[in-house]
C-alpha cells in the first residue's frame, strides 16, 4: 500500500521540490528582465539590495545600539542583567527580520547570480594555478537545492550535479546581511580551490571573499577573511579559530565575528562521522613528566604480555567449550569471550571470531547485560590483570594484577581518602601546630605520588592495549610518535594526545618521551556548528543520516533531483554472512571483469 501510494503521489522529497517550482519560476522571470541591463547595473544590484534590507533593519539595529550604549555606561548590576535581556529578545527580533527581508530577496539575488554566471561564460580564469574557462549557468534543479540551502536544509545532490556551484547563491543572498557568510570544506585544497573558481561570481558582484586556511592563525590577515562578505575554510580551522578567540586577553585580538550563517560540504561526513571528535588546544604541563614513564614502561610491558597470553588461554577455553553440546557450555565460552573483550579488547583472534560468527558476539553482548544487571561484572574483571573499557577508555587495575606489579606493597596502588586522613592528623592532640603541618605535607605528597603513578599506570595501558603502531600512529622519519587521522588517514604532525597519553606511547614505542601537554580549550564539531544563526549542508549522501540530522542539528533533509534522467543501473546491496564470502565474490567479480578486458581499481 504504501509503495503504491508513492507511485501514485510521489515520495515527500518530490512533492518537497514541486513545492518550490514557482520560486524557481519567479527566478527564470527576474533572470529574462536582466539580460537588457548593462554590466554596472548588474553589479549595481548589489548595493540596491543591500540598501533595501538595510531600510528593513534599521529601527531594530537603532535600537539594540542605543541600549549597548546604554548598558555600557550604567553602574547598576540589576538594570544592566535587565538590558541584557531586552537586548537579547531584540536580537532575536532583528534574526527574525533579516531572514524574513532575505526571503523576499530571495528570487531576485539568485536571478542576479544567474546573470553574472552567463555574463562570465567563456571568460578565462586561474584557479590554484590552472587555466580554465567559465562554463556554468544554473539548472532549474540547481536553483531548487540553492534556495533549500538558504532555508537550512541538507541538501541531497548526486556526483556531478554541481554542487560547488549551487552554494554561490546562498551564499550571495545571506552575505548581503553584513554578518558573514561561511562555506566549509573537508580539505584546503577544495576550500582554496572553490573560493578561487566561484570567486569569479562573487567579486563580478562587487562581493568580498577569501580562505582562512591561506593565513596564520591570530593575524590581521585571518581577521581579514573572517570580516570578508563570503569566507572559504576547512572545519579544524574554523573550529581551532574559536578556540583561540576563547583565549585572548583582549577583544580585539579576536578573528571571528557572530556565526551566522554556514553552509557545509559534505555535511555527513563533518556533521555525522566526525561530530563527536573534540578539537583540543593543548599546552606545555610545566614540569618534567618523562621520567615515570620511563621508569614504568618496562613494569606495564610485562603486565600486557601476560594478560595476552592469558587472553589466548581463554580464546582456547572458549573455542573447546563451543565444540562441546551443553547448551550450558556455550554460556562458559561466552563468559570466557566477554573476559578477553574486556582484557583485550583488540585481540585479533576474537575479532576474528567475531566477524566469521557474528553469533558470537550476540553471545558476549548477552553475556554481559546478564553480569551488569546483576551488577556483578567485576567478577569477569577479576580473572584479568586488568579490564579496559573500550568506549570510554577507562582502566581498572585487579587484585591479580596490582600483586603482579607489586608483590612486596600490597597498598602500593592504594590512594587513601586524604580528607579523613588530614582529619585525623588535625584532630591529634598529641603533636603540635608545626608537627600537623609538616605531617599534612607529607600526606599530600604521598597522595600526589600515588595519585601520579596511578594514572602513568593507567595510559601506559591505554597505550599498549588500544593505540597500535600503523593504525592509530605511526613513527615518523624523525622517530616522533605521529597521529594519525582516523577518519581521513592522514598523517596530523604536530598534534599530541593530552593528558599523558602520547608520551605513554612514546614509552611504549621506545623513543624520545617529550613534555606532557594539557588541554587548554577543546569543543567537538557538532558543538561548534549548533552556535551559528543558521547551518545548511550538501552531500551526495544525506538521506540514510535523515534521523540523525533532524535530531541532533533540527536539519531537515531535502533529496534534490538530477538535472537529467539517471541511466545507471543501481542495484540492491549484497549482503554476506562473513568476510570470507564477501572477499571470495569480490575475487570472482573482479575475474570475470577481467575476462571481459574491463579495468578494476
Amino acid at each position: 500500500m504504501k509503495a503504491f501510494l508513492k507511485k501514485i503521489l510521489g515520495s515527500q522529497h518530490a512533492r518537497e521540490v514541486k513545492k518550490l517550482q514557482p520560486m524557481v519560476d519567479e527566478i527564470n522571470r527576474h533572470f529574462e528582465g536582466l539580460s537588457s541591463l548593462s554590466d554596472d547595473q548588474v553589479k549595481g544590484k548589489t548595493e540596491e539590495f543591500r540598501s533595501r534590507l538595510k531600510d528593513r533593519t534599521r529601527e531594530l539595529e537603532e535600537e539594540i545600539d542605543g541600549l549597548k550604549e546604554q548598558k555600557r555606561s550604567s553602574e547598576d548590576a540589576a538594570l544592566r542583567e535587565s538590558l541584557t535581556q531586552e537586548i537579547a529578545g531584540l536580537d532575536a527580533q532583528l534574526l527574525e527580520t533579516v531572514e524574513e527581508a532575505l526571503n523576499d530577496l530571495l528570487p531576485e539575488a539568485f536571478a542576479v547570480v544567474k546573470e553574472a554566471c552567463r555574463r562570465n561564460l567563456g571568460k578565462e580564469i586561474v584557479v590554484t594555478g590552472q587555466k580554465m574557462e567559465w562554463n556554468m549557468v544554473p539548472y532549474d534543479v540547481q536553483l531548487v537545492g540553492g534556495i533549500a540551502l538558504h532555508q537550512g536544509k541538507a541538501a541531497e545532490m548526486a556526483t556531478g550535479e554541481g554542487k560547488t556551484l549551487v552554494a554561490t547563491m546562498p551564499l550571495y543572498l545571506n552575505a548581503l546581511a553584513g554578518r558573514g557568510a561561511h562555506l566549509v570544506t573537508v580539505n584546503s585544497y577544495l576550500a582554496q580551490r572553490d573560493a578561487e573558481w566561484m570567486g569569479v561570481i562573487y567579486t563580478f558582484l562587487g562581493l568580498t571573499v577569501d580562505v582562512i586556511d591561506r593565513h596564520d592563525p591570530g593575524t590581521a590577515d585571518r581577521r581579514g577573511a573572517y570580516n570578508s562578505d563570503i569566507t572559504y575554510g576547512t572545519n579544524n580551522e574554523f573550529g581551532f579559530d574559536y578556540l583561540r578567540d576563547n583565549m585572548v586577553h583582549t577583544l580585539d585580538q579576536r578573528v571571528q565575528r557572530r556565526h551566522h550563517y554556514v553552509i557545509i560540504d559534505e555535511v555527513d561526513s563533518i556533521l555525522i562521522d566526525e561530530a563527536r571528535t573534540p578539537l583540543i588546544i593543548s599546552g606545555p604541563v610545566g614540569k618534567d613528566t618523562s621520567t615515570p614513564f620511563k621508569q614504568y614502561s618496562a613494569m606495564v610491558s610485562s603486565l600486557y604480555k601476560k594478560q595476552t597470553r592469558l587472553a589466548n588461554q581463554l580464546v582456547a577455553e572458549a573455542e573447546k567449550l563451543l565444540e562441546g553440546e551443553e547448551e550450558s557450555d556455550e554460556y562458559k565460552a561466552g563468559e570466557k569471550l566477554l573476559a578477553v573483550k574486556r582484557g583485550t579488547p583488540k585481540h585479533r583472534k576474537l575479532l576474528k571470531m567475531f566477524a566469521d560468527e557474528p553469533g558470537l558476539q550476540k553471545l558476549v553482548q548477552k553475556v554481559e547485560a546478564d553480569y551488569m544487571r546483576e551488577k556483578i561484572l567485576h567478577e569477569i574483571d577479576e580473572q584479568l590483570f586488568f579490564a579496559m573499557d573500550e568506549k570510554g577508555h577507562n582502566t581498572h587495575l585487579s587484585d591479580k594484577g596490582i600483586e603482579e606489579l607489586s608483590p612486596n606493597d600490597p597498598d602500593a596502588f592504594v590512594i587513601p581518602d586524604l580528607s579523613q586522613a588530614m582529619g585525623a592528623i588535625e584532630e591529634d592532640a598529641s603533636k603540635s601546630l608545626e608537627e600537623k603541618r609538616t605531617a599534612i605535607q607529607e600526606l599530600e605528597a604521598a597522595y600526589a605520588a600515588k595519585s601520579q603513578k596511578m594514572h602513568v599506570i593507567h595510559q601506559l595501558l591505554k597505550a599498549y592495549t588500544l593505540f597500535h603502531k600503523d593504525e592509530q600512529y605511526i613513527i615518523g622519519e624523525d622517530g616522533s610518535v605521529v597521529i594519525v587521522d582516523e577518519f581521513t588517514g592522514r598523517q596530523m604532525a604536530g598534534r599530541r594526545w593530552s593528558d599523558g597519553l602520547h608520551q605513554a606511547v612514546e614509552a611504549k614505542e621506545g623513543v624520545e618521551i617529550r613534555g606532557e601537554t594539557q588541554t587548554l580549550a577543546t569543543i567537538t564539531i557538532q558543538n561548534y556548528f549548533r552556535m551559528y544563526d543558521k547551518l545548511a549542508g550538501m552531500t551526495g549522501t544525506a538521506e540514510t543520516e535523515e534521523n540523525e540530522f533532524h535530531q541532533i542539528y533540527s536539519l531537515d533533509v531535502l533529496v534534490i533531483p538530477t538535472n537529467r534522467p539517471v541511466i545507471r543501473d543501481d542495484r540492491d546491496d549484497l549482503i554476506f554472512r562473513t568476510k570470507r564470502e564477501k572477499f571470495t565474490a569480490l575475487m570472482d567479480e573482479v575475474e570475470r571483469l577481467n575476462k571481459m578486458e574491463l579495468p578494476v581499481l
